[in-house]
């Protein structure tokens, strides 16, 4: 093992290819976006089986993205103190150990506890893969290195919805968590043998902004998730809805203003945001998780009871998205090391959002199937420019030594806007629903599909497609926002690159 050379390229010997350690940490990471969408597809089924609600379900998703989402911010500076491959190694333990209690539990609250544990485990492992990468691997070569995690990313969006499919089908929904264990299994073989034992650093660890990031983090959400169901009003005494929102409001405040105060080493180093296309990157980020999370939920309910697919039909929806996601995520990796982030992430965004704008204006009882197909192809097209890219952007500036740091912070944005996704998603489908004059009970979640009557599937997709509205508007800020990315540093200093970088 050698130190950081002066650019910051590597802690690894030269003689060490760093692709095989990238791709045993991607399969990790491919477990846990696999769980996301697997989850998805399995919402009707667990509707009926433990008979809960569709907020509740959304509670098994949101529930592991805040336990994934708050300690993000301090398992990457674990990382750096502890190694990332340590704490790579006990996280995808937790995952697997927590995915088989998942799969044990007979009610929806075992359920919901369950994935706490599991989100704890993802939250371990997932900085550490762009902690490696940003330290294993030359700077001109990131951006094929994440363009490998892109398509992580997108093989992940073909596999998870059609082996869920499969399983809910065949097994039962409780397989989806079991079919964990085997790969967790070999995944922890992998990485024990092939991710090396970077350098690490001392760090003093900021436990009141976890607490104050926790606190404000589950006041909001659950504020939002749960409005609909207390009509926006009273929950318990003097605690209301709205009361929740404010105080988690003001708990996040206080927690940006610690940071700011805190002199030893603050959970979120906000200097790191001096760095515009850090800045940029993670708000920009934060609305494509919000959109991706968010857009599973009604349309996989539209699809198993309007449609009368089963799971595996259902999951199979999403596979023009994740096809054509994979096949342009080299295109948008090498592009990424020689175009300007403005130009790739512009098209990302555009793209997305007019291909969630077309599925909402075609969604009805019988649209024809090469109406979704064309919609969801577009998607995957534009999500290749927007995942990759962005994470690239966003760690590109920052030294080797604060990398776990970025990742961290990166890692945070991005899972607290998939949580915000799950709970406004949650609310809106609830709102929709109820301004069509329908209601919606553990009874009609049957997961054999077709179970609504005629009189109320075109009811219930309006309210599906009236819900998909949310998902343009809120990736209408990501696209402004990357209006402002700058020429990364290193474009000036590569020859051929100036003119390009430029465009």
């Amino acid at each position: 093992m050698t130190a950081t050379d002066a650019r910051g390229t590597t802690d690894r010997t030269d003689q060490t290819s760093p692709w095989p350690a990238l791709v045993a940490l991607c399969i990790g990471f491919f477990m846990i976006l696999v769980d996301t969408t697997i989850v998805t597809v399995a919402t009707p089924a667990i509707i009926e089986d433990l008979q809960a609600g569709v907020n509740e379900v959304v509670w098994v998703t949101s529930a592991y993205l805040l336990a994934y989402a708050v300690p993000v911010l301090i398992t990457g500076r674990l990382g750096d103190r502890y190694g990332p491959k340590n704490l790579y190694l006990v996280g995808l333990v937790v995952f697997t150990v927590a995915s088989l209690a998942c799969g044990l539990t007979s009610t929806i609250e075992g359920l919901i506890v369950a994935r706490v544990a599991q989100g704890l485990g993802a939250s371990m492992m997932t900085p550490q893969t762009m902690s490696v990468i940003t330290r294993i691997f030359p700077i001109e070569r990131r951006g094929s290195a994440m363009a490998l995690w892109g398509a992580t990313a997108g093989v992940a969006t073909l596999v998870g919805p059609i082996a869920g499919g499969v399983l809910v089908d065949t097994l039962g929904w409780e397989w989806i968590f079991f079919v964990n264990v085997p790969v967790g299994v070999v995944a922890f073989a992998l990485a024990w043998r092939l991710v090396p034992r970077l350098e690490t650093n001392d760090h003093r660890f900021d436990w009141l902004g976890v607490a104050l990031s926790g606190a404000g983090m589950f006041l909001l959400v659950f504020g939002i998730q749960e409005g609909e169901q207390y009509d926006w009003s009273t929950i318990v005494g003097p605690i209301t809805v709205w009361s929740l929102i404010v105080a988690g409001l003001v708990v996040l405040a206080l927690f940006v203003l610690w940071q700011a105060r805190n002199r030893d080493e603050p959970l979120v180093p906000l200097s790191l945001f001096a760095d515009r296309n850090f800045s940029v990157s993670n708000l920009a980020i934060t609305t494509v998780s919000f959109a991706f999370t968010a857009m599973g939920f009604p349309l996989m309910l539209w699809a198993q009871l309007v449609r009368g697919y089963s799971p595996t039909q259902a999951g199979l929806l999403l596979a023009p998205m994740a096809i054509t996601s994979i096949l342009a995520a080299p295109v948008a990796g090498r592009l990424t090391d020689r175009v300007h982030p403005r130009v790739l992430t512009l098209g990302g965004f555009a793209g997305l959002g007019v291909a969630l704008l077309v599925l909402q204006a075609v969604l009805t009882p019988d649209t024809p199937l090469w109406q979704l197909v064309a919609a969801f192809a577009l998607m995957g097209v534009g999500s290749s420019f927007l995942w990759g890219p962005l994470a690239t952007t966003a760690n590109r500036n920052l030294p080797p030594q604060r990398a776990g740091a970025g990742s961290g912070v990166y890692n945070a944005t991005r899972q607290v806007g998939a949580v915000l996704g799950s709970a406004a998603i949650a609310v809106l489908i609830d709102a929709r629903l109820a301004a069509n004059g329908l209601t919606f009970s553990p009874s009609e979640g049957s997961a054999g599909g077709g179970t609504l009557p005629a009189q109320v599937a075109e009811p219930f997709t309006e309210a599906m497609a009236q819900s998909l509205l949310l998902l343009p508007a809120v990736l209408l800020l990501g696209l402004l926002a990357v209006v402002f990315f700058e020429r990364p540093r290193h474009f000036a200093a590569r020859p051929g690159t100036e003119e390009t970088s430029a465009a």
